[in-house]
């Protein structure tokens, strides 16, 4: 089959993740940018990059890229598309836009006149012209805009890859299958001992842990792909895809997942049932303060609150006690937290030893490791375990300079072997020797203030270099008794985003007021019943085979069968009722 350039959409921080998967699956020409990875491949490759990837949002096949200053140039590049090739004058089709430019300020004109050179490309050619379809269209069209490259693809994916088709109901603000999936991966896990998240909601987390354990792809539970509607569809070349379970391997231990929520508790256990991992995986209702010392080796991925919908006091007191019951009860094992705020982090009262950055929705987090070991550090290090120290690890990371050179040119970045991810560095808090730097360095929640004596004038220089210019972060020195400080302007600025903060975490009220009238007071259980509170849900009325039939066909796997038939969907794709 001959080969195309294919772009795999994803989220900011997981590029190198969702571009070893790609080469994996066996895509050629890998090349990782923003929230992206291009590479090449056949129509099989296409299939596969949807069915597969655990990591991809939306899957394109680029079309055509030209340059254009305006929208009556994109206008008219697009009507010069042969689009016979891709669709008729009989099916519908609908137009998305991704803008970064100065020369196009309104996404939806653009999307507007790509629409219209579509219209009127077919009204030429036929007297008559397809119509926009809003929900289902036949075809789906991408353009993308940076500054003045335009690239018009098709959408080969449809709605959103994170919408597996397992889920039966969700808890308030959960985390996507995405970015849970490729939580897990990110850790390095794969099956080799026991997974536990402690906060597991909807149970998102130990779902994709489970597949990734058992190696199912994601593609198993989809209802519909946009590409299956394409002129060029293969059925018979997805069919084989659909039907492969040869790379799907046994897994030998446990997956947990606990939550003091019952509604939430629930919610996951319907989902891990829908997703036929039931029998690898446990949900309990438990609360996170009786967590006990696990008594195999395990493994924590967990996404606990961020304090959006909880008092700043019980927030604050939660991840204490996620600290505290790690030290104590976690022993030998790693953690991985992924979390908003830097103070909740600190609550935790560890260093870690990874750590990442990555956006939950619009929040930007970082995911970190923390290695729980029993014992002083140094008797650690003196029987050979790898723990890097505070420099091994500034070492390790791969951040965006912050400072230029004599030449106008930003410094090196520093790199890792195995790892390609950006992180801001930060001045680390370093204590000073009596030979050389007298002082002390002191720091606070939300900000770092150094408090620092130079011996000499080329002591404040060397002060001054390493830890002037960093925002609010104040850097008082001594020089022969005068003092010099950090600009006023960057004082204020730092004293107004430590006010807004503290905003967000105070004034909730409301909120408070709102969880005790429905936790009854005392944050336990809800005054109503759980089925008096989920009307809407209804699940005794759902099909057992919750994916919808395509023109009277089934879904090929029989999934689970070999580990106990309880996967949800029994019979073979195309095989007729």
């Amino acid at each position: 089959m001959q080969e195309f350039k294919i772009i795999a959409k994803t989220f900011q921080g997981l590029e190198e993740v969702l571009a070893k998967e790609l080469i994996n699956l066996g895509a050629n020409n890998i090349e990782m940018g923003r929230r992206m990875v291009a590479f090449t491949g056949d129509q099989e490759m296409l299939y596969k990059a949807n069915f597969c990837t655990r990591t991809a949002v939306k899957i394109l096949k680029p079309i055509k890229e030209f340059k254009a200053t305006d929208a009556d140039e994109v206008y008219e590049m697009v009507k010069k598309i042969e689009w016979e090739e891709y669709m008729d004058v009989n099916s519908t089709f609908l137009i998305d836009s991704v803008i970064f430019s100065d020369n196009f300020r309104h996404s939806k004109f653009v999307a507007y006149r790509v629409k219209d050179a579509i219209a009127d490309y077919w009204r030429e050619k036929t007297g008559d012209r397809p119509n926009v379809g809003i929900s289902n269209p036949d075809i789906r069209i991408n353009i993308h805009i940076a500054e003045d490259l335009v690239t018009i693809s098709l959408d080969s994916s449809g709605e959103s890859l994170h919408q597996r088709g397992y889920k039966t109901a969700s808890v308030p603000a959960p985390i996507n299958e995405v970015l849970a999936a490729g939580l897990v991966l990110l850790s390095g896990w794969d099956g080799e001992c026991d997974l536990i998240d402690p906060f597991c909601g909807s149970g998102t987390i130990i779902i994709e842990a489970a597949l990734i354990a058992l190696n199912v792809y994601p593609g198993v539970f989809r209802k519909e792909y946009a590409f299956e509607k394409w002129k060029d569809f293969d059925s018979e070349l997805f069919d084989r895809i659909y039907n492969d379970d040869s790379q799907e391997r046994e897994f030998d231990h446990k997956i947990y997942g606990y939550d003091i929520n019952r509604q939430a508790v629930q919610i996951a256990l319907d989902n891990v049932q829908n997703a036929g991992v039931k029998d690898i995986v446990s949900v309990e209702q438990r609360d996170f303060y009786e967590f006990e010392q696990p008594l195999d080796k395990a493994i924590m991925i967990t996404n606990p609150p961020y304090g959006d919908r909880i008092t700043t006091d019980d927030i604050f007191d939660l991840y204490d006690t996620i600290g505290k019951n790690l030290k104590r009860n976690f022993v030998g094992n790693d953690a991985w937290i992924i979390s908003h705020h830097e103070e909740l982090f600190a609550k935790i009262g560890f260093r870690p030893s990874t750590r990442y950055a990555l956006f939950n929705g619009s929040l930007e987090c970082e995911f970190r490791k923390y290695q729980i070991f029993d014992g002083k550090l140094k008797e650690r290090r003196e029987e050979g375990m790898d723990i890097k120290s505070e420099e091994e690890r500034r070492h390790n990371l791969k951040f965006k300079p912050h400072k230029k050179n004599e030449d106008g040119e930003w410094g090196d970045e520093r790199k890792t072997d195995d790892e390609a991810h950006y992180f801001k560095s930060k001045p680390f808090k370093e204590k000073a020797s009596k030979d050389s730097i007298k002082g002390r360095a002191s720091s606070s929640v939300g900000e770092r203030l150094l408090m620092l004596e130079a011996a000499d004038e080329e002591e404040a220089e060397i002060i001054n270099r390493h830890f002037g210019k960093w925002g609010d972060r104040r850097v008082y020195a001594n020089k022969k008794g005068g003092k010099a400080s950090a600009d006023r302007k960057e004082k204020r600025r730092g004293e107004e985003r430590r006010e807004e903060q503290t905003e967000r975490f105070t004034n909730r009220e409301a909120r408070q007021e709102a969880r005790r009238e429905f936790f009854g007071g005392n944050g336990g259980a809800p005054k109503k019943p759980f089925d008096e509170r989920r009307p809407f849900e209804g699940r005794k009325d759902f099909p057992e085979d919750r994916r919808p039939r395509r023109d009277g066909e089934r879904p090929a796997r029989k999934f689970g069968e070999q580990r106990g038939g309880n996967r949800p969907f029994p019979g073979k794709r195309g095989e007729k009722k």
